[in-house]
């Protein structure tokens, strides 16, 4: 199973980057981290055509908005865990500015949220960035989660 992470903007402050690098270091195999330079968008459909053309063929959406899903970090492992047993590589996409469109939403296989707070954009892949090593501990079986 491949996992790629697609954002929108580039990491400019060295603590943010540092802290996604950490938890993405972490893991086996290591995702991809694709940063799509989004300066020159002008809505959110020409800054989804940039992130769905580096998509991965065949590989689960998963959308990050505070329009989704929270689900709990165990429930998260377990649908990582039924893709990766189906033979599925993983896209986990963060929008910029404009957010997502509609036809980014209905192309989503999971369409994730951290809460219904809105998040800064390098917020949310630190943040994604731990849930997708948790979730890689959890399915492993090891002791990183405690819930």
């Amino acid at each position: 199973m491949r996992l790629t992470i697609i954002a929108v903007g580039r990491a400019r402050d060295a603590d943010e980057a540092r802290i996604v690098a950490r938890y993405l270091a972490r893991m086996r195999p290591k995702p991809e981290l694709i940063e799509i330079d989004g300066r020159k968008s002008r809505d959110a459909m020409d800054e989804w055509r940039q992130i769905e053309a580096r998509i991965p063929s065949g590989a689960a959406r998963v959308l990050l908005d505070e329009r989704g899903r929270d689900l709990p970090s165990p429930k998260l492992a377990a649908r990582l865990g039924q893709w990766r047993d189906d033979g599925r590589d993983i896209a986990c996409l963060i929008g910029g500015a404009y957010g997502f469109p509609d036809a980014a939403r209905q192309s989503a296989d999971l369409i994730l949220a951290f809460g219904q707070a809105t998040w800064p954009h390098m917020m949310v892949r630190a943040m994604l960035a731990e849930q997708l090593y948790r979730a890689q501990e959890i399915l492993a079986g090891k002791p990183y989660h405690h819930g």
